[in-house]
């Protein structure tokens, strides 16, 4: 690669402007990987395992319920939306039925819609993947469960897009793949915002961070210059805080001191450069903020047990978090 090109790449993956969490989904490489469909009747109830994905499950018709372990069964009516991180889960007409597995219904080839019985009751899912093996940056923020009722601020989008995902999931159409997984990515980021600003953000954790005046701008400003030098002083300034109120904020709405975050955010970023081969790792390292290639090494073997380098070779298959990049062909590598 010539070096006018690599510097413009790794221009564009190590300063972004984009906000945090469009910077992470687009960093992490989410994406949708596969649109499913549901139609039943009478009495029915489907189990799934916990993966390293995100998921959303949307109601176009009728009612069911979800169930997540350690949670109330929760009640679906139509337009409403569900997102679900690593934890099993199971969708039934009636929650005290015993689930079967429901993954036989997909396993397979052009089996994107399971029929069981009728068409009472209409769902939809998408399986949201990510590159590599850097799921767990968002993961470990997010909620197992996120519920976004049909009456949230942003229900009428939400219901265009459940009406365009339900039209092109159903019809076996040129170009239905990608229509289908462009239209759940927009819906996918429409729920988490939606939930995000409906709900108090005090208890939201890193989402309800975002939108927080002030440790929003402290986000903002760090993912908008991730190689800057920041020291928990100047984010408190960015914030309006004083250092001691700033740092105790951030711990508790993000679950972790403002430069952990930051250099957990640093060494995604970076691992996700050495894997797209933009760059060398000395380039990389100074463009995610660190000064010397030893210090950026030292703390990349902390954070993920191997070097850059030998990181870089392996792609994600020695990690227990997510398959080697390039396993997950386009909307067929998951169950709903």
């Amino acid at each position: 690669m010539n070096d006018a090109r690599r510097s413009m790449k790794l221009s564009q993956a190590s300063n972004s402007a984009l906000d945090p969490l469009s910077d992470v989904l687009d960093v992490l490489g989410a994406r949708v990987t596969r649109c499913t469909r549901i139609e039943a009747a009478g009495n029915w109830a489907l189990a799934f395992p916990g993966l390293d994905r995100l998921k959303f499950v949307a109601l176009l018709r009728g009612q069911s319920w979800m169930l997540v372990p350690g949670g109330s069964p929760q009640f679906l009516q139509a337009g409403d939306v569900c997102l679900i991180g690593r934890t099993d889960y199971a969708i039934a007409s009636d929650p005290a039925l015993r689930p079967v597995d429901g993954r036989d219904l997909y396993d397979g080839p052009q089996r994107d819609v399971a029929r069981l019985n009728g068409d009472d009751t209409i769902a939809i899912g998408g399986t949201v993947t990510f590159d590599g093996a850097n799921a767990d940056f968002l993961l470990d923020m997010m909620p197992d469960f996120i519920f976004v009722p049909r009456g949230s601020s942003a229900s009428g989008t939400i219901t265009v897009l459940l009406t365009l995902l339900s039209e092109e999931v159903g019809r076996d159409m040129p170009g239905r793949a990608i229509v289908s997984a462009r239209l759940a990515d927009v819906l996918l980021v429409e729920a988490i915002r939606t939930h995000a600003a409906d709900v108090e953000t005090g208890d939201m954790g890193w989402l309800g961070a975002l939108l927080d005046a002030r440790i929003g701008r402290a986000l903002a400003a760090l993912h908008g210059n991730v190689a800057h030098p920041w020291t928990v002083a100047e984010l408190a300034g960015v914030a309006g805080m004083s250092r001691a109120a700033f740092s105790a904020e951030f711990a508790r709405r993000v679950g972790q001191p403002p430069l952990s975050y930051l250099r957990a955010w640093r060494l995604t970023k970076a691992r996700t450069a050495l894997r797209q081969d933009i760059a060398t790792v000395a380039d990389i390292a100074n463009a995610v903020g660190y000064q010397s290639q030893s210090a950026f090494s030292q703390a990349f073997r902390r954070a993920f047990g191997l070097s850059p380098k030998e990181d870089a070779s392996d792609g994600g298959g020695g990690h227990p978090h997510g398959p080697p990049d390039g396993a997950r062909p386009a909307c067929r590598d998951a169950p709903t």
